[in-house]
């Protein structure tokens, strides 16, 4: 990971409330990358490429969650929205998030972005190989398809 990359995680933490990782009651972790566990997320593009997801704490199905993302080189999701704001930070690749007609803001690795809920967007992976994606949401994740894009 380039310097670039930890400065931007870093930012991204000291923006979360203090005050709540203080009364989580969890204990500090250490976790290196090679150990990290990966499973299908269910999300798909087009031709069936699918996310794959780690989680770095909370649970992405429950709650308040920190995960990484798999994305694979070409991914382009359809038109969706969450229903919760997200935050996110481009470890490697070049990723692209934003409007569907809007013009595209490449995202390179050290890249942050944030994601008002219940706004629609697309996010891709415009790189040649896969994208490293770190999400952060204070509730739990869901992808909801536009309905004019099925």
């Amino acid at each position: 990971m380039n310097t670039r990359a930890i400065g931007s995680l870093l930012l991204l933490f000291a923006s979360l409330s203090p005050a709540a990782h203080a009364q989580s009651g969890q204990a500090s972790v250490s976790l290196p990358s090679t150990q990290l566990q990966f499973a299908p997320s269910g999300v798909k593009d087009g031709s069936g490429r699918e996310l794959m997801v780690g989680p770095a704490y909370g649970d992405l199905a429950r709650g308040p969650h920190g995960s990484f993302v798999k994305m694979p080189a070409g991914f382009s999701s359809l038109p969706h929205i969450h229903t919760g704001d997200y935050w996110g930070v481009v470890v490697t690749g070049v990723a692209v998030n934003g409007p569907p007609s809007g013009s595209e803001v490449p995202l390179p690795a050290g890249s942050y972005w944030f994601q008002k809920g219940g706004e629609k967007h697309v996010t891709k992976c415009v790189s040649a190989n896969e994208c490293l994606l770190f999400i952060s949401q204070v509730g739990k994740f869901d992808y909801v398809i536009d309905k004019a894009s099925k």
